[in-house]
């Protein structure tokens, strides 16, 4: 996955943050002073959103020389310099949190799946983000998930058929029963399409293979019940895990046997990765 971002979500940003002009700058450092940043991780951390962040300072400034030093995916030690910034003083502080807020985020969202995918490293499972993403960054952010070596899911609705309870219990009196409908219809309408359906118990895990899903997620299932549901499936779909899965319990889920592991919180809750802007004297 390419990181594709609209300049205008740059503008965007900076419009934000800056207004009628960064006051504090302008009163207090004169025009024409020169300097010379670093941008560092004070964490180990997975590099993500350097790219997004030049576009910044080139934004504020023409006059800046940037050189990226670590690349997007990249694993760094603490205290590694990400991006050497030189030119006027008022174009890097004015640029400054900014460009930290979209690196800070991206890469906290690259940290925390590299640490789900290392958790489950051998196993065959491969993690999953989902649709639990920032308005308006969602690109951003499944491109963070790719770059801490996760898969990214559905893009949005429009992508693939994921046939949930919701769904299922809006055609409860359907027959033969509603997930046989649910997949039937989306055959019908959208045949390019994989079809997913969630299923909550074994039943539904039965009905669903028997409707021919190209996947089934097996939603907040004890472990025993999920190796329970990988014998029944036994090949016939592909297998996806979910619902309040974290690192400490998503490694005896993978050795369940399930080809997919999907985490809202590699999204939703990843903290801002640690990195800082500093003047160098």
């Amino acid at each position: 996955m390419l990181l594709n971002f609209d300049p205008e979500m740059v503008q965007a940003a900076l419009a934000e943050d800056v207004g009628s002009g960064d006051a504090t700058t302008m009163a207090t450092v004169p025009v024409g002073d020169m300097a010379t940043a670093v941008m560092v991780a004070r964490q180990t951390l997975v590099v993500c959103g350097l790219p997004i962040a030049e576009a910044v300072f080139r934004e504020v400034s023409v006059g800046l020389i940037l050189n990226a030093m670590a690349k997007d995916g990249q694993r760094v030690a603490q205290g590694h310099v990400l991006l050497n910034i030189q030119g006027p003083t008022r174009a890097i502080l004015t640029g400054e949190r900014t460009a930290l807020n979209f690196v800070q985020r991206l890469s906290g969202v690259a940290t925390l799946t590299a640490r789900f995918v290392d958790a489950v490293a051998g196993t065959g499972a491969q993690i999953l983000d989902t649709r639990k993403t920032t308005p308006g960054w969602r690109h951003l952010e499944k491109y963070a998930v790719q770059c801490g070596g996760g898969v990214n899911h559905r893009f949005g609705l429009f992508d693939r058929i994921l046939i949930k309870d919701n769904h299922l219990a809006a055609l409860q009196d359907e027959p033969p029963n509603a997930i046989e409908a649910a997949v039937r219809r989306a055959r019908a309408q959208f045949p390019q399409l994989v079809v997913e359906v969630e299923a909550d118990t074994l039943d539904q895990v039965g009905q669903a293979c028997q409707a021919g899903a190209d996947v089934i997620l097996l939603d907040n299932m004890s472990n025993e019940d999920l190796r329970e549901a990988v014998r029944l499936i036994g090949g016939k779909a592909k297998i996806e895990a979910s619902g309040g899965i974290n690192l400490a319990t998503v490694r005896a889920v993978a050795e369940t046997g399930v080809d997919f592991i999907s985490v809202g919180a590699l999204t939703h809750s990843a903290p801002a990765a640690d990195i800082a802007l500093d003047f160098k004297t």
